[in-house]
């Protein structure tokens, strides 16, 4: 993939600014996003119901005691697992519909590390430019908020992957693109973010195509995310280019846009997503251990099936750290 609350903030989406010393990425925000509470309690496409009450019924996972003695003693001591949210993205972290209760994927896949680490879910809602310092402060033990894993954030933080981060293109559902690289995009008009990854992609995939003499792809801006939404169902453009998770929601619960194409968020690298604890501090291994514990045993699969996102799941977790993270691998 991102982040404040108002509305949508993805990791993976971003304007970078400087914050403890580090770059983050700040998001954009999600078009459509502002009706998200209400249109979640509706029945939803392909046998998705999104539930938007504080009543969550979450899907829960059996304590592992030998995943719990792997937490250091310094965290687990008061019984819980402080987990730092953003709140701001449907369907990854939202509030619910008494406007406090804090829901979604995000916030489910934490309550199963924290079941398998037998330890007390406590959720914190925060800005998404606040998450870094209250990590490094230890306000928070482990943030599940939409983090892509990048080269600066590993100098400060550890990181147990979760879920792989696309960028989708939206287009209304009477359409027949089929995006799947830059020659697609040859002479349409795409709404984007400036500043955003996507931006990014799209400036490089403009540059292969005027490389083989092609008609290159016209990037409109918008001053809302609203307008990006409208112009798109009036036909001003022909394709918005989104974080994933945000297209996927709003396929399912409009009649009018579909989702016509995805490409990796880090292209022409890959980026994952991944829950982030401070650095050195011998947490990572135990959310990596749990995490791959709800994969093994369905649990992972069934949340991110019960809010739209099974073609962002992976096989396995792994811990990455500045000792081994990769720029770019796959």
């Amino acid at each position: 993939m991102q982040q404040q609350h108002p509305r949508l903030r993805t990791l993976t989406a971003l304007p970078a600014v400087v914050l403890a010393g580090i770059t983050v990425l700040t998001g954009c925000s999600d078009p459509g996003a502002a009706a998200s509470a209400a249109d979640a309690a509706k029945p939803a496409a392909n046998g998705i119901s999104y539930n938007s009450s504080p009543e969550q019924n979450r899907i829960r996972a059996e304590k592992d005691p030998a995943l719990a003695a792997e937490v250091p003693a310094a965290i687990s001591k008061d019984g819980k697992l402080t987990v730092g949210t953003t709140a701001g993205s449907v369907p990854l972290s939202f509030h619910a519909t008494d406007n406090t209760t804090p829901i979604g994927s995000e916030i489910d896949l934490a309550q199963l590390v924290a079941d398998k680490l037998g330890l007390q879910l406590d959720v914190q809602v925060t800005a998404w430019e606040n998450w870094p310092l209250k990590t490094q402060s230890g306000d928070l033990e482990v943030v599940f908020s939409n983090v892509g894993i990048n080269a600066d954030r590993v100098k400060l933080f550890d990181f147990s992957t979760y879920r792989a981060a696309f960028m989708a293109f939206e287009a209304k559902s009477s359409s027949s693109y089929d995006i799947k690289g830059s020659d697609d995009i040859s002479g349409l008009k795409i709404s984007v973010g400036s500043g955003t990854n996507q931006e990014k992609i799209l400036l490089a995939w403009n540059k292969q195509l005027e490389a083989k003499g092609k008609a290159p792809a016209e990037l409109q801006y918008y001053s809302s995310d609203a307008d990006t939404i409208l112009a798109l169902g009036s036909g001003r453009t022909d394709l918005n280019i989104t974080p994933y998770p945000s297209a996927v929601y709003r396929a399912n619960t409009r009649e009018d846009l579909k989702i016509v194409g995805k490409v990796n968020a880090g292209w022409p690298n890959e980026t994952l997503v991944a829950a982030t604890t401070l650095k050195d501090n011998g947490l990572a291994p135990a959310v990596t251990d749990a995490l791959n514990a709800v994969i093994k045993d369905g649990s992972y699969g069934k949340v991110l099936a019960r809010w739209g996102l099974s073609d962002e799941a992976l096989p396995a977790s792994e811990t990455v750290t500045a000792a081994n993270y990769k720029a770019g691998a796959k």
